[in-house]
C-alpha cells in the first residue's frame, strides 16, 4: 500500500511539475554598431527550449511611445503563445517613435537596420534559432505594424512571413502626427520621402507567393480605411494574404486578441516552410 502510494505521489509531483513549465521571459542587451549604443529587448523562450531543436523566431514590434517591454507587460499571454507553437518571440526597442526607419533626416535613428539586421544576427548567434527566412516572421502594432510590413518587404531574405495589427501602412493622411516628420523631414519639404518610405507604396517589392502576409485591423481604428486600402490594392496585385477585421478600436483589448490569430499564421507558415 505504502509503494503504491509513493508511487502515485511521484506521479503526481512529475505532473505539477511538467504541468507548471513555461515560457522564459528574459530582458536581454544587445548592441547595435550602426546607432554604437547598447538596445534591450525582451526574449521569451518557450518551456520546450531545452529540448535542443532549433526554433523559429517570430519578431514582434511595439508602437509608437511603447519600448521593449510592451508586449510582455501589456499582453502577458504571449508565453503561453510561444508554447503553444513551441517559437520563440523577440520584442525589440524601437525607440519612442523610430517608425522603424533608417531616418533620412536623423542619423542616429538606424533603426531598420538594427531590427533587421544586427538585432537577427544577435539573436541568431545567442540562440537555438532556424537561421534563414524560413524560420523567422515579423509583425507587430501601430507603429509596429507598420514597421513588421516595411522590413519584410525590404528584407524578403531575411523574413518570409509578415503581420500587422492596426498598422499605419499608410503615413501619407498623418503628416503631423507621431514624430513622423522627425524621422523623415516634413511631408511639404520631402513629399518623395513619404511617398517612398509608407507600406502601401512598397507593393511593387513583391511578388505573389513572395511573403505570407497577415493583416488585421478593427472598424473602429483610426487607421481602418487605410488598412482596408491595403487589403483592396494586394487584392489588384494579386497577393495573396489574409485580412482580417472585427469590431474594435485602437487599444491592447484589440491586441491581446489579435496577436493569438498572428502567431497561429506564422505557426502555420513555418510548418509549411519546413524542408521534407
Amino acid at each position: 500500500m505504502n509503494s503504491l502510494r509513493t508511487f502515485f505521489l511521484a506521479g503526481l509531483l512529475a505532473f505539477l511539475h511538467f504541468s507548471v513549465q513555461a515560457a522564459t521571459v528574459d530582458t536581454v542587451a544587445t548592441y547595435s554598431p550602426s546607432m554604437k549604443k547598447t538596445i534591450k529587448a525582451v526574449v521569451v523562450t518557450p518551456d520546450s527550449y531545452s529540448a535542443g531543436q532549433a526554433f523559429p523566431v517570430v519578431y514582434l514590434l511595439h508602437g509608437y511611445s511603447g519600448n521593449y517591454s510592451d508586449w510582455a507587460k501589456k499582453a502577458p499571454g504571449i508565453g503561453k503563445e510561444a508554447d503553444l507553437h513551441k517559437v520563440i518571440i523577440v520584442c525589440p526597442d524601437g525607440n519612442y517613435g523610430s517608425w522603424y526607419f533608417d531616418s533620412p533626416a536623423d542619423p542616429s535613428f538606424k533603426y531598420e537596420t538594427y531590427v533587421a539586421d544586427e538585432l537577427v544576427n544577435w539573436v541568431d548567434g545567442h540562440y537555438k534559432t532556424i537561421k534563414n527566412r524560413s524560420g523567422r516572421a515579423i509583425t507587430g502594432l501601430s507603429m509596429g505594424g507598420h514597421g513588421a510590413l516595411f522590413l519584410a518587404f525590404r528584407h524578403q531574405s531575411v523574413f518570409g512571413a509578415a503581420g500587422s495589427m492596426s498598422g499605419g501602412v499608410d503615413i501619407r493622411p498623418f503628416p503631423n502626427n507621431w514624430d513622423m516628420a522627425k524621422r523623415l523631414g516634413t511631408y511639404a519639404q520631402f513629399p518623395e520621402r513619404w511617398e517612398q518610405n509608407t507600406v502601401i507604396n512598397m507593393l511593387h517589392l513583391l511578388t505573389p507567393g513572395a511573403l505570407s502576409l497577415i493583416v488585421d485591423c478593427g472598424t473602429e481604428d483610426f487607421f481602418f480605411r487605410v488598412n482596408n486600402n491595403l487589403h483592396d490594392k494586394l487584392l489588384e496585385r494579386n497577393i495573396a494574404h489574409d485580412y482580417i477585421t472585427r469590431p474594435g478600436g485602437h487599444n491592447w483589448n484589440y491586441w491581446t486578441n489579435a496577436v493569438t490569430y498572428q502567431m497561429l499564421f506564422m505557426r502555420q507558415y513555418f510548418d509549411r516552410a519546413k524542408p521534407n
